[in-house]
């Protein structure tokens, strides 16, 4: 219970240490979509302004950037690599769920009250469900060319690892002829309505551990 206990908290707190030498989202990010954008994550929004294009809405190859909250002081950058539908995306970004890791092809869905993706739930790959935080974001970042580009491991980048990538299960009507290493058949079936997954935009730190563990398994039950 303990060790369940602490992943659920990790996908709570995004930000690696200060000063640690691993991967950074902003490294990966860069590589992956070709946006030639530097410095911390909650700057790039800003920084993209009268140089690339940016919207709301979601498109192979941009970047989604998420605004600081909580422990998550330096914000994060994500690149779309595949979208779902109106909600629901595939992203690839590195230093989410364990610092330094590279998480490829994994869901992110929007639960914004607009469905502008202001907010969105990100897969979290250790405890292999969605992470129990709402996360605040700015916007897409359309690169001139939208392209995915290929990330090989640079110790210069920092130390880094892979978790599985995921394809569409067969019976989605989204299938396409990726190979499947991890299908997101797994995942909670998303046709709910979002109303459901709302506990996530409660304040954090007016929570307890209980009530959130709690709420995961009522979230768990309605799959």
């Amino acid at each position: 219970m303990m060790r369940w206990a602490a992943l659920l908290l990790a996908s709570l707190t995004t930000t690696p240490v200060l000063g640690a030498t691993v991967l950074q989202c902003v490294s990966y990010a860069r590589i992956v979509s070709g946006v030639q954008i530097y410095g911390d994550a909650l700057t790039w929004w800003d920084q993209a302004e009268n140089h690339y294009r940016r919207g709301h809405m979601p498109r192979k190859g941009a970047v989604l950037a998420f605004r600081p909250m909580g422990p998550m002081v330096l914000g994060h950058v994500a690149v779309v690599s595949r979208v779902l539908d109106d909600r629901r995306v595939l992203i690839r970004h590195a230093n989410w769920s364990v610092p330094g890791a590279i998480e490829e092809d994994v869901l992110a869905i929007d639960v914004s009250e607009e469905g502008d993706w202001s907010e969105v739930r990100v897969w979290h790959s250790p405890t292999n469900q969605m992470g129990a935080r709402s996360n605040p974001t700015f916007g897409f970042i359309y690169p001139d060319k939208p392209q995915l580009r290929e990330f090989r491991p640079d110790p210069a980048l920092g130390d880094s690892l892979r978790f599985a990538s995921m394809t569409i299960a067969k019976d989605d009507p989204a299938q396409d002829a990726a190979p499947s290493r991890k299908s997101l058949a797994s995942q909670p079936r998303l046709a709910l309505d979002l109303r459901a997954i709302r506990y996530a935009d409660a304040t954090p730190s007016a929570r307890s551990l209980r009530d959130i563990i709690a709420d995961v398994k009522r979230d768990a039950a309605l799959r």
